[in-house]
């Protein structure tokens, strides 16, 4: 099967501006979903965004098709720039925590829904590096294994073993939520 998006990254190459929209508009939500799930901010998410476009735009004009699909590629790209922020986050010494505004709904509203949230993002954000990826790209960026073992750079075996024990110590994280 060829790629879906050979002929619109064809047409972003040659610098047709419909296409360029046609493009943001096909893969701004899963990138600004797997940038914000890798990164835990709206803004740092934009940012990632915006870079990976801007390295689709320089890219498009030598891109082969055949080679890899370009959204296996996209994620790629993506989550290696995701990797770039944690590691400078981790470099950066604050003397104090930035102060945050809470931008969800009024406190007698979804508090329970809040805290779950909470408590699966920080359950998330504790896995290994590669479990963590391996749980964004499958659940909630819903590639296929095949597909996020590629992006990942290891065999399909590797990332099921890699969601098996991601999913183990979430489920261990998590034990005391209640089943809806």
């Amino acid at each position: 099967m060829g790629d879906p998006d050979e002929e619109l990254l064809s047409c972003v190459a040659v610098g047709d501006p419909a296409a360029v929209r046609a493009l943001v508009a096909r893969k701004l939500p899963r990138l600004l979903s797997l940038a914000g799930r890798m990164l835990g901010d709206g803004q740092e998410a934009e940012d990632v965004a915006q870079d990976a476009f801007i390295r689709v735009w320089k890219q498009a004009p030598k891109w082969r098709p055949g080679v890899a699909r370009f959204d296996t590629w996209l994620h790629r790209v993506a989550l290696n720039l995701c990797y770039d922020r944690l590691r400078r986050r981790r470099e950066l010494a604050f003397a104090e925590p930035p102060e945050q505004t809470d931008e969800g709904p009024a406190p007698d509203r979804g508090l329970l829904a809040q805290d779950t949230g909470r408590r699966v993002a920080a359950a998330l954000s504790a896995l290994p590096d590669r479990q963590r990826d391996a749980i964004v790209l499958c659940h909630y960026q819903e590639l296929g294994n095949i597909e996020a073992a590629v992006v990942m750079g290891v065999s399909v075996e590797a990332l099921e073993s890699l969601l098996g024990r991601g999913r183990r110590a979430l489920r261990a994280a998590l034990s005391d939520l209640k089943e809806a």
